[in-house]
């Protein structure tokens, strides 16, 4: 994941300063334990602020709303007891080349500042620290111990430090590319690594971005570099070192009233070359590269609207894969370490039963020595008698310490006892089995969802994680997920009619799309005894699908369920009508009647993917 550099801060504090100061905070709330997000108002309208001293994702910018969710962290409310009502009066750099920005607060612009908001975008040592306007730290995100740093501990109660002093040179505008190409090229060495050796405030990611917008191999060594390519590389320099001197004019110059809404291109003066001529120029325009982000429009594939909406959709984008990463590969585990338990169990049940079946067999011999206790000889181990119903001779095994009576009586008590065995162990027998069905349809849901690609995966994740909490599967004390902030929809697609085809993502939108969402006119298809999402095709009073529309639902049926490596599966199709949810089932289960069969073909849906409308 990249991470927050120099550059980008400066370009993101621009943007805040140019339509965000001043700007009076009216809430704060407090996402997660790395998160925190201030409502700031100002003239043109109101925004929320986000300051994240999360190890990867350290940044500063504006975002969605929070959710409607209770606060519970003791960071905030020490925020809110001090800071709200007052206004952001300024954001400011505490040094040169720092990223640790300082956000003033006063009772409103040009009162004198009452209390300083450190952010420390600084990797895995990130963090947001309060303190009054004698630099007393007051409250901290993540408070540091004299055991933990002797360096540099943060606590409350103590002077605020600023952190220590990088090492290396200051990049310079005025530096010519004499002294800048000395410097860099003193020791041969890849052109990369010999750049941040040399200078402060670079990143990795910038110096890939410059040198191959450069047309230059970043580990390419210094000393192979050509004239033309250092004249390149250098103008490449010179415009990052603009860009930072001049952010906030050219910023300002473009500024719409939501940053968060698209602004127009900014193109920089050009720059002047020795020569006298005008040097090539590009714009400064945010957006997405091949393997991250840039800011000063250098490998842009994607372009942004702002720096703004660029750093929020990037980080949120990277830190729901991980989570997805994380959840899916918890909930897999689970679910199948209680699949392999309750398959265990089955199979126990099941070989109970099947010894219960020698119950009648018991009590055949019982009544068969009873019949012939004049045959039986004191210390005899088995006798032979002609069965009743064959006349064929049967082999009896006896207890020679028991005369016949007894042992007779000992096969009716293990007739009577293999008898009670099975009227116990049929309902335990159902009741696993049930369990395994249940715990299958949330595997096929968990296979479907191998991969994320939209927010719309990781909520649909975390709706299954809330329902096997609530089924008791799992332990909420142990889940350490962000809250669900709205309930995900299901795939959306359309048949080659043109009519829509909604499946189920989780249980829970099987359970809302069966039970709630279905119409009289709509058919349902799910695959036949195999695990798979409920499918859902809608149709208006008086709409007839055709051949194409069912054999299109009931390919997408086979393909989302745990028979999508198969060439063939069978789906059946009903009205909705004919379909129940047993009292007591778990959610997603559901028995029906008075069905159809097609054959589904999971792969030939693969084809079909393009097909889908949910976004």
């Amino acid at each position: 994941m990249q991470q927050v550099d120099f550059t980008t801060l400066t370009a993101a504090c621009a943007e805040l300063q140019a339509g965000w100061i001043p700007g009076r905070l009216e809430k704060v709330y407090q996402r997660d334990r790395f998160t925190i997000t201030l409502c700031l108002r100002t003239l043109q309208g109101r925004g929320w602020l986000t300051l994240a001293w999360h190890p990867q994702a350290a940044r500063i910018c504006l975002a969605d709303p929070p959710p409607r969710l209770p606060d519970t962290f003791t960071f905030s409310d020490q925020l809110r007891h001090q800071l709200n009502g007052l206004a952001l009066v300024g954001i400011q750099f505490i040094a040169p080349w720092e990223r640790v920005l300082d956000l003033q607060f006063a009772r409103r612009p040009g009162d004198p500042i009452l209390w300083h908001l450190y952010v420390e975008i600084m990797g895995k040592y990130s963090n947001v620290i309060l303190t009054d306007d004698k630099n007393i730290i007051v409250t901290a995100a993540h408070q540091v111990s004299s055991q933990q740093s002797s360096v540099r501990p943060i606590q409350t109660g103590q002077p605020y430090e600023h952190p220590p002093a990088l090492l290396g040179d200051l990049p310079s505008l005025s530096e010519s590319q004499e002294r800048w190409q000395e410097r860099v090229s003193l020791v041969p060495g890849a052109l990369k690594r010999q750049l941040l050796k040399s200078y402060r405030g670079l990143s990795p990611a910038l110096v890939r971005s410059m040198i191959q917008t450069a047309d230059l191999d970043p580990n390419q060594s210094t000393d192979t570099l050509k004239t033309e390519d250092w004249q390149r590389l250098f103008q490449r320099w010179q415009e990052w070192l603009w860009a930072l001197e001049n952010w906030g004019q050219v910023v300002g110059a473009g500024f719409t009233d939501n940053v968060l809404e698209k602004t127009d291109n900014l193109t920089k003066p050009a720059l002047v070359g020795e020569d006298g001529g005008d040097k090539e120029v590009n714009r400064l325009q945010p957006g997405w590269t091949e393997d991250g982000y840039n800011v000063l429009g250098w490998g842009v594939i994607k372009p942004a609207a702002n720096v703004q909406f660029l750093l929020h959709h990037y980080y949120t984008d990277q830190l729901n894969r991980q989570e997805f990463s994380r959840l899916h590969n918890q909930l897999t585990q689970k679910v199948n370490n209680f699949l392999a338990r309750s398959r265990s169990k089955a199979l126990g049940f099941e070989q109970r039963l099947q010894q219960s079946e020698q119950a009648d067999e018991y009590r055949q011999q019982a009544d068969l020595l009873m019949a012939h206790l004049q045959d039986w000889q004191p210390g005899m181990n088995q006798i032979t008698v002609l069965d009743f119903e064959t006349n064929q001779p049967l082999t009896i095994s006896l207890d020679p310490d028991k005369n016949a009576v007894q042992n007779a009586q000992a096969l009716y008590k293990r007739h009577q006892k293999l008898k009670r065995a099975r009227l116990a162990v049929v309902p335990l027998l159902q009741e696993v089995q049930a369990e395994v069905e249940y715990l299958e349809q949330v595997e096929a849901s968990l296979i479907q969802i191998d991969r994320y690609t939209t927010p719309e995966d990781l909520q649909a994740l975390q709706e299954i994680r809330e329902e096997l909490i609530g089924q008791g599967y799992l332990d909420v004390r142990d889940q350490r997920s962000r809250d669900v902030t709205e309930a995900s929809e299901p795939y959306r697609y359309r048949t080659p009619s043109g009519f829509e085809l909604l499946i189920g993502r989780n249980n829970r939108q099987n359970d809302q799309l069966t039970f709630r969402t279905a119409g009289d006119y709509d058919l349902w298809f799910h695959t036949q005894e195999i695990a798979g999402s409920h499918v859902l095709l809608r149709l208006d009073p008086g709409a007839v699908a055709d051949e194409a529309d069912l054999q299109f639902a009931a390919d997408l049926a086979a393909h989302y369920s745990r028979g999508r490596q198969s060439d063939t599966v069978p789906v059946v199709y009903t009205e909705p009508k004919y379909v129940y949810k047993p009292k007591g089932a778990k959610p997603g289960m559901a028995i029906y009647k008075r069905e159809q069969i097609l054959w589904g073909r999971p792969q030939q849906a693969e084809h079909y993917q393009t097909a889908d409308i949910s976004g």
